[in-house]
């Protein structure tokens, strides 16, 4: 063998064991919080990617705009389910956050967050019984009603454990999921909560879900307003009663800057990622794009497959979430297909910038919620090295429920 080609071997040799050892050693470094010499090549795939600096560039304008307007900031868990985002919110001034599930809300307590707010009434007695448990462990906790006889359960729960829930009253915001009717039927609620002995009203909720992907800020100004009246007009029944309203809660990322002055608190969470539904949904300065937050996570595949022209099989499927309406990271002209579970497919027809087998691609995915709730930790980036991995939160058991 001459010495050329014995250098090549050697060196392609070398170079084979050093991925994969990188390539095993992931979990290990996970553990031991080492990253050194990691980059995005060398990660699993399908995986979630999360760019460090434009992620706490969403998340330093999201507090300073809350701080400029006097609207307090309750972020979304829903979206990340992480103690260690939630914990640099809070360190921006967040007053604490905004949960879907019992399950989010004893975590984030657990980590040491106070002022946790659960936006879904605790039906049954297993929701009920673990929400007057958290409130003995965590006096700061909140919770929502939106019918008398979860007030009065509630109660009765909270009497026998010998604690005090602090309760919000959720009203009707367009949605027909949850929320009592404004106006008498709110009053007459809110009247209810302050009454009894082991209940703490704190105010009202209402959630224009609506509104938040609403197109056009103007538009979505409208429809906004439109929704979040009949809390507006509750509140003044309210005062009007004598029941102080320290709290009027809700809004989204599409509304943070038209909250101001109607709510007291943002709940907002998709911010500090964005996907592809709400960057389209255009600014309040008229462009189309919803600029004012960049798209910070990507999910990381793998050209699995390079059998035809202008298509690609790639690692993603429907198991990790792909969408026909994700987007290629830095190829607009690139179309997503599903394909099956493990599978999904890149169409192009520029032949001139083709995709080899083995390459990473990266895709912006559709809805935050579902796809950070498939993946086990988020890889942190700054450029393109890998600086650490978040953990999302567990997947088994009813404590994850």
């Amino acid at each position: 063998m001459n010495t050329r080609r014995s250098f090549f071997i050697n060196t392609l040799t070398t170079a084979s064991a050093l991925a994969a050892a990188k390539s095993a050693n992931i979990e290990t470094r996970f553990a031991k919080k080492d990253w050194r010499g990691i980059t995005r090549e060398d990660l699993p795939t399908p995986s979630m990617v999360l760019d460090l600096d434009l992620f706490e560039k969403n998340l330093s304008h999201m507090a300073s705009s809350c701080k400029a307007t006097g609207l307090s900031f309750r972020g979304h868990v829903k979206i990340h389910k992480s103690t260690d985002i939630a914990k640099r919110q809070v360190a921006l001034g967040a007053i604490g956050v905004t949960v879907a599930t019992e399950a989010e809300a004893e975590l984030m307590s657990a980590s040491g967050i106070r002022g946790v707010l659960l936006t879904r009434q605790p039906a049954g007695k297993e929701k009920t019984t673990r929400v007057v448990e958290l409130t003995k462990r965590d006096p700061s906790f909140i919770t929502i009603v939106d019918d008398p006889w979860m007030a009065e359960q509630l109660d009765q729960a909270a009497a026998a454990a010998r604690t005090k829930v602090n309760t919000i009253v959720d009203i009707n915001a367009g949605l027909k999921r949850a929320g009592i009717e404004p106006g008498q039927k709110a009053l007459a609620l809110a009247q209810d909560v302050s009454r009894r002995k082991n209940l703490n009203f704190l105010g009202l909720m209402a959630y224009s879900g609506g509104a938040s992907h609403t197109k056009g800020w103007e538009t979505r100004r409208v429809q906004s307003m439109a929704d979040i009246k009949g809390m507006l007009e509750t509140a003044e029944l309210c005062k009007k009663a004598g029941i102080p309203v320290q709290i009027r809660t809700g809004g989204s990322t599409g509304t943070y800057n038209i909250d101001p002055g109607y709510l007291t608190e943002l709940q907002a969470g998709s911010y500090m990622f964005m996907d592809t539904g709400y960057i389209k949904i255009g600014s309040k300065a008229g462009n189309e794009i919803y600029d004012d937050f960049a798209q910070s996570l990507t999910i990381l595949t793998t050209i699995i497959v390079r059998q035809h022209p202008g298509t690609a099989t790639i690692d993603c499927g429907v198991k990790g979430m792909l969408k026909p309406t994700d987007t290629v990271k830095g190829r607009p002209d690139v179309k997503v297909e599903n394909q099956g579970a493990e599978y999904g497919i890149l169409v192009w027809k520029d032949g001139d910038r083709d995709y080899r087998l083995g390459d990473k691609v990266e895709l912006y995915p559709t809805h935050l919620d579902s796809t950070t709730n498939v993946y086990d930790r988020y890889y942190i980036a700054k450029g393109d090295r890998i600086v650490d991995a978040w953990p999302v939160m567990g997947r088994a058991g009813a404590a994850q429920r």
